[in-house]
């Protein structure tokens, strides 16, 4: 008895040193990692909490001044358009819908996130026009994909359902199905379908939709361009512009699964308070085949482009040559600036290796290998995958079936079976058959797979890509609400695969709406593309003449690209432009720019007395201060390390202020001048 009850004490007693080992293992992991902040050479004086993410932020000088010149030029805010306010009430009788309307309208929108946000003020806007009551648009990019959790359906899938019924509840009759008599109507293809063309007229829908409503009581839409309303409308149809805003910018409000990490993501952007930039590349490659921009790239990229453009020729979509001189395209500003090519610019224009860059806008094209030179001019480019785990992803998507992506594999004929029965029955040898036809090739490269073969046919999508593309939706919305939120946005593109405004557009408007002054970079790509070709064999060793026009060029895009949007995108898009029609002058607010705002821009309606108090986040306490904003630069221009040495920590002494005072003065009075334009 003795001695067992010796094992069994050696025993407890193993177990509490094999416990007591397992707690300073775990402690001593914890310390590790919170001791990880002070370790960084790189890092002085600055630690980050531990975090599940793979980013961690390096920066050269942990202490950020707000209070000086350069941060003005750099980060702050457009004083000639800070008089601009979001104002997308009605300014004029706007009754409530009636509770008899014409009928239902059912609309089923195909495509990607752009075309899809830009489409639903679009059919809202159509629903009031024909009194009708609008049933929740379904979206096919989700229903049509398979093994997507069941806890999201179509609309809801992307967006909040109940706010965007309540937002609406004074303006259109919202409804979520139809009656049963007409979904029995429906299933049976029994109610009048019209497939709408992108940019249809009010004169469509009053001609032809509303006498085929009024008889059957209902009508489906099929909206695949990404638009069915056309961008600019009669001055007596202005209403309906401020509800495309009332839509876009209120109703639309993603759901809440996917506005929390949103949220999280912009919180983890912004480590220590500092600022960042969003960049939509737009580099897609339906965007590139439409242009002609295949010759941008090499090899497979190159092969998969060319198919994607013989596919849009066949059918319709594009009008021209198969084989297009990219460079020429490029000069003339429609291709995309490569992301090299926007590194080199931003630090041109002063922005420090140590700015915080947010890759948006959905995959790039050609992988992460195109985002290199990116990484190597700037230490901190991140994206969505960067700033969030996995099990937050899955939440965002919910419970998911598992499928095999196997690809289906085409039977043989009868006829071939016939044969092959034939020959085995005779026993003299038989004869080789010919070779089998040829088959895609599938390349795996930098994490994205490209398909390329004779055939024009492209393989059709496994249930793992139809649920990837569903993703993407969920990918886009948080890149759009980063972006919509970012410090100073610039775009790489602004046309997607059928020559409309993309995703960097819609971004550009809301943006436009939510807060007109922010930094936001418009370069005119024929003339970015002209001054980067004057120094493509020595791109970084530029010289002092030729940075200053690149400081130029981008500061005149701040302002004169915003005007030349008016022009250009809202043709094609209200939402890209959505001024004058959705904003207000700030009564009692000095207006720098009179021209720019009132003959420009249009913009002469006076805000209500009840928003004398809004405040314009950013604004300079010191007016004066910030009317001269002197343009002072922490580098030395000249240095051939411009793009790629970092700079010592004295970089704000006052030594440096004094040998850069005379340039920055100059570059000052010609922002002046770029803005007086």
């Amino acid at each position: 008895m003795k001695g067992e009850g010796k094992v069994f004490f050696l025993k407890s007693r193993m177990k509490w040193i094999g416990l007591l080992g397992l707690v300073l293992s775990a402690f001593s992991l914890l310390v590790h990692f919170l001791l990880a902040g002070f370790t960084d050479d790189s890092i002085s004086d600055y630690s980050i909490p531990v975090t599940l993410f793979s980013w961690r932020p390096v920066f050269e000088n942990p202490r950020f001044n707000r209070n000086t010149p350069l941060y003005r030029r750099l980060w702050g805010q457009t004083r000639h358009v800070e008089s601009l306010l979001p104002y997308a009430n009605p300014r004029g009788y706007h009754s409530d819908p009636p509770a008899r309307t014409n009928g239902f309208v059912f609309v089923r929108i195909q495509g990607g996130f752009h075309e899809i946000r830009n489409s639903i003020p679009d059919v809202v806007a159509v629903s009031r026009l024909l009194n009708a009551t609008l049933v929740i648009p379904e979206i096919q990019s989700t229903t049509s994909s398979k093994g997507i959790s069941s806890q999201f359906k179509s609309f809801a899938y992307l967006y909040n359902e109940e706010h965007f019924m309540a937002s609406l509840a004074k303006d259109v009759r919202v409804v979520k199905t139809l009656p049963k008599n007409l979904k029995w109507a429906r299933r049976k293809k029994q109610i009048p379908s019209f497939k709408v063309s992108y940019g249809s007229s009010p004169y469509y829908y009053l001609h032809h939709v509303l006498p085929v409503l009024i008889k059957h009581s209902v009508v489906e839409l099929v909206v695949t361009n990404g638009g069915c309303l056309q961008a600019i409308l009669p001055s007596n149809l202005e209403e309906y512009q401020r509800l495309r805003c009332r839509v876009a910018f209120h109703a639309l409000q993603f759901r809440k699964e996917v506005q929390e990490l949103s949220t999280k993501v912009l919180q983890r952007l912004r480590p220590l308070g500092r600022p960042f930039i969003a960049y939509d590349p737009g580099m897609t490659r339906e965007a590139l085949a439409y242009h002609g921009c295949a010759e941008l790239f090499q090899d497979v990229h190159t092969e998969l482009i060319q198919h994607k453009r013989a596919w849009m020729i066949k059918r319709g979509i594009v009008k021209g040559k198969l084989s297009v001189d990219s460079a020429e395209q490029r000069l003339q500003g429609l291709c995309p600036l490569m992301p090299e090519e926007v590194g080199i610019l931003l630090r041109a224009y002063g922005y420090s290796w140590d700015t915080i860059i947010y890759v948006a806008g959905g995959e790039v094209f050609g992988g992460q290998r195109t985002l290199i030179p990116l990484h190597g001019m700037f230490e901190n480019v991140v994206d969505r995958t960067s700033l969030s785990t996995g099990w937050e992803l899955a939440k965002m998507y919910g419970r998911e079936s598992k499928h095999k992506d196997i690809r289906p594999v085409t039977p043989p004929s009868v006829e071939e079976e016939t044969k092959h029965d034939s020959l085995k029955s005779i026993r003299q040898r038989p004869q080789p058959l010919p070779p089998p036809p040829a088959r895609p090739k599938y390349y795996n490269i930098e994490g994205w797979w490209g398909w390329v073969a004779e055939s024009d046919n492209e393989p059709e999508n496994t249930v793992i890509e139809l649920r990837t593309n569903a993703h993407k939706l969920l990918w886009e919305a948080i890149d759009y609400v980063v972006s919509v939120e970012a410090d100073v946005f610039i775009p790489g593109f602004d046309r997607d695969g059928k020559g409309h405004p993309s995703f960097a557009s819609l971004v550009m408007g809301h943006r436009l709406y939510q807060s007109a002054s922010a930094k936001t970079f418009r370069p005119d790509r024929k003339e970015t593309a002209m001054l980067l070709e004057e120094i493509r064999d020595h791109m970084y060793e530029a010289n002092h003449t030729w940075i200053a026009s690149v400081r130029k060029l981008l500061r005149r895009s701040i302002l004169e690209g915003l005007v030349e949007s008016s022009k250009r995108s809202k043709a094609f898009s209200f939402l890209s432009h959505p001024v004058p029609e959705c904003s207000c002058i700030k009564r009692g607010q000095r207006v720098l720019n009179v021209s720019l705002v009132e003959v420009d821009l249009g913009v002469t309606h006076r805000c209500p007395q009840r928003m004398d108090g809004v405040v314009v986040v950013g604004r300079s306490k010191d007016n004066k201060n910030a009317e001269k904003e002197e343009d002072l630069d922490e580098e030395d221009l000249s240095s051939s390390g411009l793009f790629f040495g970092h700079s010592n920590s004295n970089n704000e002494t006052v030594n440096s202020e004094a040998n850069n005072k005379e340039e920055g003065q100059l570059e000052d009075q010609e922002e002046l001048e770029g803005g007086e334009r």
